[in-house]
């Protein structure tokens, strides 16, 4: 008799993963445990960190770059990179704001017209990469510098001045505001909405990574091109959603900004890009494609923000930030290349 025809008590028992494969089927473990050096380490010294107020300025940060950095690593698991998010965002924005201040137009029909026009973007670094099979970081660093040059280019043109201010006196501002720019106050600490979005973000890319068809086709995709072409995986139109949704988050960005300041400003931004770029290796996604986590993306965020914000209430030089950052960087590449040579010597089915 099989042994899957035993009655269930009779059957043996499927054999014990090793300690290695666990944490390989784990991909944010490595970033969990980074932070839970961190929170300790600074929490010793500044006490403040572990207030209701800390929490809160910790989270706000975060919110913003676990937004990118989400999208950043739903896109390295399809094997492709988006350096043109971070000017995307203030593209994006900027846009918005001339059209509600200089145009006059409503909110929603700027903010609508601004989605448009980022999505058109990303669906534009897409196609580039799908017909001309050039890297995707030389693509989308080249529409960056384009983003770039025209929008602090041509935003005084339009405007008259570097910043548009004085927004929320626009048709349809309180529910804009509602929607993207509201807060709560619990204690001493003020919790800003895209704490909500960064979260509902987080929730659906997981979704949709490790549970849909489109999962399985992204994964497929970063661990091997020709072979997901192979095996009937629409490579170019999985290519396109990945940079639609990556252009979504820019606008997402862009928009919870300019609706929490009510101003827009044209400034550049690829330090932003690699940030989000830096959020999600450190949340162990493989710059090399093919695996990663969601979750593990959101608490590389949360890594981010608490190295920084720990920094500043030390009172060390913000610079300090960015070596310790570059430390977990260092490490986090390290353990992605031990995982990205267990993941070629495991046996396939």
């Amino acid at each position: 008799m099989s042994a899957d025809r035993l009655p269930r008590s009779r059957r043996p028992a499927p054999p014990r993963r090793r300690l290695p494969d666990r944490v390989l089927a784990r991909p944010s473990l490595a970033a969990a445990l980074g932070l839970a050096v961190v929170v300790v380490l600074f929490g010793l010294r500044v006490p403040d960190l572990l207030t209701v107020g800390g929490l809160a300025a910790v989270l706000d940060t975060a919110a913003l770059l676990g937004i990118g950095g989400v999208a950043v690593g739903l896109l390295l698991v399809g094997g492709h990179f988006d350096v043109s998010i971070g000017m995307l965002t203030v593209s994006s924005a900027v846009l918005t704001g001339v059209l509600v201040g200089p145009a006059e137009w409503g909110v929603w029909p700027a903010l609508t017209a601004s989605l448009a026009a980022a999505l058109a973007v990303g669906l534009l670094n897409g196609w580039l990469v799908v017909r001309t099979g050039l890297p995707s970081f030389l693509v989308t660093l080249a529409t960056a510098l384009v983003l770039q040059g025209v929008t602090v280019a041509g935003l005084p043109l339009v405007a008259g001045a570097p910043r548009i201010s004085g927004l929320d006196e626009a048709r349809g501002w309180s529910s804009a505001s509602a929607l993207f720019g509201s807060t709560a106050e619990v204690g001493d600490g003020v919790f800003s909405v895209s704490l909500l979005w960064w979260v509902a973000l987080t929730a659906v890319a997981g979704w949709l990574l490790w549970r849909t068809r489109f999962g399985n086709e992204v994964l497929s995709m970063g661990g091997s091109r020709r072979a997901a072409r192979e095996l009937g995986v629409p490579v170019h139109r999985t290519t396109l959603v990945l940079y639609a949704l990556t252009a979504f988050a820019a606008w997402l960005l862009g928009t919870l900004t300019l609706v929490s300041t009510a101003s827009v400003a044209a400034t550049p931004a690829l330090v932003t890009a690699i940030d989000f770029v830096v959020v999600a290796v450190l949340g162990g996604c493989l710059l090399t494609g093919g695996y990663g986590s969601m979750a593990g993306a959101a608490i590389g965020a949360l890594l981010y923000a608490v190295a920084r914000r720990g920094v500043e209430l030390a009172g060390w030089d913000p610079r300090w930030s960015q070596a310790l950052l570059g430390v977990f960087l260092l490490v986090a590449l390290l353990v992605g290349g031990v995982v990205r040579g267990r993941l070629r010597a495991a046996p396939r089915s």
